[in-house]
């Protein structure tokens, strides 16, 4: 059972491919079409997060509820079931013990009842497992032509959520890459040149924009052009990759063609 999860995002996709393509049945809970379903045997539409109440968990652990931004006498569709009420209908349909009569057996046939169970739960008081134990591991170097690969996934990028909506799609930020001053000088570009970028699977190429950061780091969007960098590149933020600039028979990533 897979729920909301782009394999992309993942710290191994092909581990994570090879192991659903290995499954026996597989059942997903999504909102788009994805490398998940098109693997599925059953696919369960679930109500978007604007249409259902739930809980989210804050970076710092606590729990903070929210309610239905959409009402379903405001919307022209049937609503599509909660992933709580999803699960509930496939514990009954899978016949697990633990419920009481009248609520299904996996006994939280509501969310306020799903919310009393974690209330129940409480927060941990016991003891705090210790600090790791093994040693951090050494520092890349990066010699000449070489940087720090860093980067995060911009909030509008390559997302399946935008799927359908190409005037949220639209006002995606441009994909740059980012190097400091010296660092670009070094490399022999200069703001607005085009950047190489290349790992031991692939290169990208990128816009330069000079930044303030610090000297031999290389940032890029991870999942703004192509097929993302560690698909594109085989390299994960915090490795070393090759930079230089782009040579006559580099092509420039760009974002995909959109269009209001």
């Amino acid at each position: 059972l897979v729920a909301g999860v782009e394999l992309a995002d993942l710290p191994d996709p092909a581990a994570a491919r090879a192991a659903l393509d290995a499954v026996g049945f597989l059942v997903s809970l999504e909102l788009r079409p994805s490398e998940v379903t098109d693997r599925a045997d059953v696919v369960l539409p679930v109500a978007a997060v604007a249409e259902k109440s739930g809980t989210f968990l804050n970076w710092e652990g606590r729990a903070r509820l929210f309610e239905a931004a959409l009402k379903p006498e405001q919307m022209t569709r049937r609503l599509a079931p909660s992933d709580a009420r999803v699960l509930h209908m496939l514990a009954d349909a899978l016949a697990h013990d633990g419920g009481t009569e009248g609520q299904g057996r996996l006994g939280l046939p509501d969310l306020r009842a799903a919310r009393a169970e974690l209330d129940r739960l409480g927060g941990w008081d016991g003891p705090r497992p210790t600090g790791p134990l093994e040693p951090s591991l050494p520092v890349p170097r990066p010699a000449d032509g070489e940087a720090v690969l860093a980067g995060h996934r911009l909030l509008l990028d390559q997302g399946l959520l935008q799927d359908g909506d190409d005037a949220l799609a639209g006002t995606r930020h441009a994909a740059v890459a980012r190097l400091s001053v010296a660092t670009a000088a070094e490399t022999g570009v200069k703001d607005g040149d085009v950047l190489a970028v290349t790992g031991p699977a692939g290169t990208v190429t990128l816009p330069l924009r000079v930044t303030a950061m610090p000297d031999r780091v290389v940032w890029l969007p991870l999942n703004s052009t192509g097929g993302g960098v560690l698909a594109d590149t085989g390299s994960r933020p915090g490795t070393l990759v090759r930079i230089a600039p782009a040579g006559p028979a580099d092509s420039v990533n760009t974002a995909p063609e959109v269009r209001a």
